[in-house]
């Protein structure tokens, strides 16, 4: 007969299992590991979860996630204010803030970056509008990925912007075979997308 866990383990491990990359296995790993630590550290984490809601804010420019608002990123009076990137999420922004190569403002999506004529889709095109209506804005990067619900989402956004302003400069980041790859093994679609949005040597 195999012994059962105890039921305060089995609902750590269970909780523990609902976060991304984290099956029922490393769960538990990470639950024993948690027993193993020193009562004030365990405590200090389950304060710091408990707070983690009550600390944090969604940023009123960007939508990022932030402790201040508006967020330290939309504060910094040296970013470009004539770029706007918008991203579907804020691991996108911070993937590109790791690279330090972009020096624009930002603008989350979310999760509502479906094209349609759904609430969610026109509430965050009147976000968007609203952002850019102050006139400082001269490009919009959309930088939703290369799926085909992102294609779409990009398609339909940036038609809708045309509208309202025809002069906007809109843009995404090039496509293609990646640095260090070979044509014979991409596939269709990659080398579709790296011919249609080809550069002009140097």
């Amino acid at each position: 007969m195999r012994h059962p866990l105890p039921e305060p383990f089995q609902v750590l491990s269970g909780q523990l299992s609902r976060l991304p990359g984290l099956g029922p296995k490393s769960a538990m790993r990470a639950a024993m590991a948690l027993l193993k630590w020193p009562e004030a550290e365990t405590r200090r984490l389950g304060e710091t979860i408990f707070t983690l809601r009550d600390r944090l804010c969604i940023c009123s420019r960007c939508g990022a996630l932030s402790d201040t608002d508006p967020c330290s990123l939309c504060l910094d009076p040296d970013r470009d204010d004539s770029v706007l990137c918008v991203v579907s999420d804020w691991d996108s922004m911070l993937t590109l803030e790791e690279g330090g190569f972009y020096q624009g403002r930002y603008f989350l999506l979310g999760d509502h970056f479906r094209p349609g004529e759904s609430e969610e889709s026109r509430a965050e095109l009147c976000r968007l509008i609203d952002r850019i209506s102050d006139g400082k804005v001269r490009e919009v990067v959309f930088a939703l990925g290369s799926t085909l619900e992102a294609e779409a989402a990009a398609t339909f956004f940036a038609g809708m912007l045309r509208k309202s302003f025809p002069e906007l400069i809109i843009t995404r980041p090039a496509q293609g075979i990646p640095l260090g790859a070979e044509i014979r093994f991409m596939d269709r679609e990659t080398l579709r997308q790296s011919l249609c949005y080809r550069q002009k040597l140097a």
